[in-house]
């Protein structure tokens, strides 16, 4: 019954036939004393010296990204004490060559009302990036999903304004965090002396109340510096866009300005290091000083893995894939009143098509798309002109158990090359 009142209220879309775009948060008492022997005293603080070697250790672990030539940022070199003091233009001037500014290109079609039909028209989008990481070929930035969403074509920008292309490495729609990608060879050795890769913090070290450095593109008149305090940690959001309703979880809250631009920058503490990526800001209306950002415990295993994914180039149109599904997004309203997970439902299957031979049928949900969320069709359609017929991915289907219930499986799939399936009219 569920599936027919699904396939009764949502609309079918195809997707495989026509999918376009781009791809791309020890209880003590004061009053007890304790005797201990002198033995028994040394004993406790070697102890403790190698428990705080190993929690250090730990905590460099857990921040540890890809690395190659590319200097790290400096460093304040201070106590954690004196951090507290430390002024915001050494933050920012340690800072500022780590960052990138970054303007996406998007086609978008409209209705035009008045002739008919549909045009289409270019779009340009700013934001802003971090460098947090190099590999033996590439560049590695961290910045928004929503930034890079979209694209025909990527730009970063560096300190020296020199401007470099980009491609998509991978992104986390859910999360809204992508990774960028610039080519090393790309980029000019005089610019190459002068950026930097930011230190990371762990995240789950901050604390309410402490002073904080936000960086970023903002209004996209280029790198700007605002400061504040961590205002809440632990925030979870409600943002509302076409698609439906989203939460954002694990966010920092800062009263540090965040604006339009901002989207991808760094929220970094007083010795410099990040430990959020700015990400959005409550607009409604009234509402001042509340700025949010990912925090760091969250966003460092998503962007690991999102750094070690293949970095991707857009295909021919004659090797463009094809998947032989219909389907229709399941956003967060319609996830909630129905209880169904999130992502595509599919409503048909393309016969003998690449997704019924791998086994996928009616009712399924589509998740995940080659270890890359997805949340609807937009996220399919950006990421499928990056593929090629008779490419193997392991597509993430929640399906239907005989209880009712939804749980995850994954489907092996060999894209069909879409001129076999599907003939183009002009």
């Amino acid at each position: 019954m569920r599936k027919a009142i699904l396939a009764g209220i949502l609309a079918a879309v195809t997707i495989g036939t026509a999918c376009g775009g781009i791809a791309s948060f020890s209880a003590s008492q004061d009053d007890a004393q304790l005797q201990i022997s002198d033995e028994q005293k040394e004993a406790s603080e070697d102890t403790a010296a190698e428990t705080a070697d190993e929690d250090a250790q730990s905590d460099a672990q857990e921040t540890e990204l890809p690395l190659g030539k590319v200097l790290k940022a400096d460093l304040a070199d201070m106590t954690d004490a004196a951090a507290m003091n430390s002024g915001v233009a050494e933050v920012a001037a340690n800072v500022m060559p780590a960052m990138v500014s970054i303007t996406n290109t998007s086609v978008q079609e409209v209705m035009d009302w008045f002739r008919g039909g549909n045009f289409q028209y270019e779009s340009k989008s700013l934001g802003t990036g971090v460098i947090m990481g190099e590999n033996d070929d590439e560049l590695l930035i961290v910045t928004n999903h929503h930034v890079v969403a979209d694209s025909s074509e990527l730009t970063v920008s560096f300190i020296d304004e020199e401007s470099v292309e980009a491609v998509v490495k991978g992104t986390d729609a859910g999360n809204d965090l992508a990774v960028v990608a610039v080519k090393l060879e790309d980029i000019p050795a005089e610019t190459m002396s002068q950026i930097r890769i930011a230190n990371v913090a762990d995240s789950e070290d901050v604390r309410v109340g402490e002073q904080v450095v936000a960086i970023g593109n903002a209004l996209g008149y280029g790198q700007s510096v605002t400061t504040g305090i961590v205002s809440a940690l632990d925030r979870t959001i409600t943002v509302a866009d076409e698609s439906g309703y989203n939460d954002y979880t694990e966010l920092i809250q800062t009263d540090a300005a965040i604006n339009q631009g901002n989207s991808g920058g760094a929220l970094l503490n007083m010795k410099g290091e990040v430990i959020g990526i700015n990400s959005v800001k409550a607009g409604a209306s009234g509402v001042e000083g509340m700025g949010y950002a990912i925090s760091t415990a969250k966003a460092i295993p998503i962007i690991r893995n999102l750094m070690n994914k293949e970095t991707r180039e857009l295909v021919d149109d004659e090797d463009r894939s094809y998947l032989g599904i219909v389907g229709q997004d399941v956003t967060s309203n319609v996830a909630q009143v129905y209880g169904i997970p999130e992502g595509i439902y599919v409503t048909d299957v393309s016969e003998n098509g690449p997704a019924a031979e791998a086994g996928i049928t009616q009712g399924m949900i589509i998740t995940g798309f080659d270890g890359n969320t997805v949340e609807g069709m937009d996220d399919l359609q950006d990421l499928l002109p990056y593929y090629a017929g008779g490419e193997t991915v392991s597509i993430t289907m929640a399906v239907q158990s005989e209880e009712g219930g939804y749980q995850e499986k994954e489907f092996t799939i060999t894209l069909g090359l879409r001129s076999d399936y599907v003939q183009d009219t002009q």
